[in-house]
């Protein structure tokens, strides 16, 4: 029951904040579930989360195709993703812990002062490896979306603009990322039962969170959201560094 309540809570939270973003499911639930679940469980839940969500936002806040400025995020995504996948089995739970953890430290603070960063204008190869980290940070647990975040606002781009292109390259990523589980092992028969506990409990969260997002600004997004991320970033590393240097 516990395991159970721990997965619905983080779904729950974590598809609001989708719904407001369009990114960013992974990072929410992971920083509830790493306490408790291991990296495969964690990962394949926080995948099949973000795609549920990432289909219901489509559907509901649609943004339109791109596909000049789409597709060199999304080659650089599939270059990517190999790599997420074959790290995710050999990353221990300390490990697993620490690795979020800083992610989370470094990228969130980054991604709160992204709009005072100088513009950059680094062209369709910066695209494609804003892209490749977003795939190889989808395969370790569906993270695809915070570095092409994180380099579209640097580059400049409206709110509208930065959707579509964060909203369709995560939805695509998404879909090749849980068939990757799929067809490597990572998504076990044993979690089966948990991902139906996962797609009820991101429904109405996501919808209520594009709601929120047709009304809120980047500013009061990136106060709430990004700073009790990065809270959990400090507590996961002062939770598993010392167990890892302890070793």
């Amino acid at each position: 029951m516990d395991l159970i309540l721990t997965v619905a809570v983080g779904a729950a939270l974590a598809g609001f904040v989708q719904g407001l973003s369009g990114f960013g499911f992974g990072l929410t639930a992971m920083a509830l579930w790493a306490w408790t679940l291991d990296p495969k469980l964690a990962a394949s839940l926080a995948v099949f989360g973000a795609l549920v969500g990432q289909l219901l936002a489509a559907f509901t806040v649609r943004r339109g195709w791109d596909f000049k400025a789409l597709i060199p995020f999304l080659a650089g995504g599939l270059a990517g993703l190999p790599l997420g996948l074959y790290l995710l089995p050999r990353l221990d739970v300390p490990l697993f812990k620490a690795v979020l953890g800083a992610m989370l430290v470094i990228i969130c603070p980054l991604m709160f002062f992204a709009s005072r960063l100088p513009r950059v204008n680094g062209g369709r190869t910066g695209d494609a490896l804003a892209g490749a980290a977003g795939g190889v940070m989808g395969g370790l647990g569906g993270f695809t979306g915070v570095v092409p975040t994180l380099w579209c606002t640097v580059r400049g781009f409206d709110k509208d603009r930065q959707r579509a292109i964060i909203q369709n390259f995560n939805l695509t990523m998404q879909v090749v990322t849980f068939g990757s589980y799929l067809a490597t092992g990572i998504l076990e028969p044993r979690m089966l039962p948990l991902l139906a506990v996962v797609a009820p409990a991101v429904l109405v969260p996501v919808l209520v969170g594009t709601r929120v997002y047709l009304g809120i600004s980047d500013i009061t997004f990136r106060k709430v959201v990004l700073g009790l991320l990065a809270a959990s970033g400090v507590a996961l590393l002062v939770a598993s560094v010392p167990v890892l240097l302890a070793r």
